[in-house]
């Protein structure tokens, strides 16, 4: 095992989830998650053109761009974003609808709509530890 992998093992945190998007909305995608301050990221050329990552921190979300998406009513992502007031203007000014929600920890909450209707939770704080 690498250096790398034990490192991430230690941690033992979710490293990425996937999400599939309308291949017409590539570019769309992208800039939304630039907005609540993701990257591009190279991926493995293995995997095609229809495959791209974003990452925050160590977090990644991989863009499944197939004429097949889904998105789930109620299932979402959910973003700490450092910058919550203003993420939420630059999503807004950019077009994307963003809803405010109830607080929850004291934290204010908002869901965002994605490209493909997929609904991203925006926190600008995370909840307390369970233990």
């Amino acid at each position: 095992m690498t250096d790398a992998a034990r490192a991430w093992q230690a941690v033992g945190m979710l490293q990425h989830v996937s999400i599939e998007y309308p291949p017409d909305e590539e570019e769309r995608v992208l800039e939304f998650w630039r907005l609540v301050g993701f990257e591009e990221v190279d991926s493995p050329e293995v995997l095609g053109d229809s495959i791209r990552w974003v990452e925050h921190e160590g977090t990644q979300i991989h863009l499944l761009f197939t004429e097949g998406h889904t998105a789930p009513a109620l299932g979402h992502a959910a973003v700490v974003v450092s910058d919550h007031a203003e993420a939420k203007q630059r999503l807004r000014d950019a077009g994307f609808e963003v809803e405010d929600t109830r607080q929850l920890w004291g934290a204010d909450r908002a869901f965002a709509v994605a490209p493909g209707g997929h609904r991203v939770e925006l926190m600008a704080a995370p909840p307390p530890p369970a233990r």
